[in-house]
Formats: structure tokens, C-alpha cells, sequence
């Protein structure tokens, strides 16, 4: 497994500080996210999971511990829009261009709005997926948020 991906490039070439940790992805797992959180021995509140959605029709990255669910409301309210969806995979692989299950928020094609969730701020560091299956990068959210230029915002359910 290559330790680097799109998204390993793109948090160097922003100087972040982060730790490159690789796990055993099970492809027949329901929730992926969890799956690592298992597989990393961490709480799942930690292991962030990356989503694309749409909002008003608009691509939109999505990210929330691994363990919630997102509420379509407040994700469309989060970005000042009136109605939000969940992307089909085929299509957050087209505008991504990563695979499902190794969906990164760094390093995606086309740079896309991006919402954390407000409660993963609190915690001093989390898990996100590395660009690929089986690869998380850890890192302060506060620095991710920095890096992505995204927006911090109550999107659970």
C-alpha cells in the first residue's frame, strides 16, 4: 500500500503536521468509518468520515465522526441552501476521483465547499481517510479545517 495518495501530497504541500496510519479495510464492512475506528482501536467519535453530498444541486464535502448520521436539514442550512442530498457513489467517485472507501476531503479533484462537524473540533486529534482504502491520516481538526478552507457547522442528526 502506497503511503502516498492525493491527499498525503496535499496536506505536505500545505505543511500540515500529520501522521500517515494504514489498517486492514474489510470491503464487505456496512460502515466503513467504524470498520477503522475497530481496526485503529480508537473511538469511532475520532475517526471522521468523509461524505459527498449536494446542496441545491451543488457538490459538497461532508465530514463527521464515524459513529453519526447527517441531517439533511442542517447540512443544506450550513451552507445557506434549501434542500441537501446525499451524492451517489459513482458520482462522488467522478468528483472526487477516489474510490468509495477511500474518499479523502484533501486532495480531491476539484476542491469542493467542505463542512466539518462542530463537534469534532473538540477533540485534540482525529482519523480521516488518507485517499485510499485501508490509509487515515491523523491530525488536529483545527489544522484540516485550515487546510480544506472549510466551514465548522452542527450537520448530525
Amino acid at each position: 500500500m502506497s503511503k502516498s495518495t492525493r491527499a498525503t501530497l496535499a496536506l505536505a504541500a500545505a505543511k500540515a503536521t500529520f501522521e500517515v496510519l494504514t489498517y486492514d479495510y474489510d470491503p464487505d464492512a456496512d460502515k466503513i468509518g467504524m470498520q477503522a475506528a475497530e481496526s485503529l482501536r480508537v473511538s469511532p467519535s475520532i475517526v471522521l468520515k468523509t461524505l459527498m453530498a449536494e446542496v441545491d444541486g451543488k457538490p459538497v464535502c461532508v465530514v463527521v465522526p464515524s459513529d453519526r448520521e447527517v441531517s439533511m436539514k442542517k447540512l443544506a442550512a450550513a451552507f445557506k441552501g434549501k434542500s441537501a442530498n446525499m451524492m451517489k457513489p459513482a458520482n462522488a467517485e467522478k468528483v472526487t476521483g477516489y474510490v468509495v472507501g477511500g474518499i479523502s476531503p484533501f486532495g480531491q479533484k476539484k476542491a469542493v465547499p467542505t463542512v466539518f462537524e462542530a463537534e469534532a473540533m473538540a477533540h485534540e486529534l482525529v482519523y480521516m481517510n488518507g485517499g485510499q482504502r485501508g490509509l487515515q491520516v491523523k491530525l488536529s481538526p483545527a489544522e484540516a479545517v485550515a487546510v480544506l478552507k472549510a466551514i465548522s457547522a452542527p450537520v448530525v442528526a
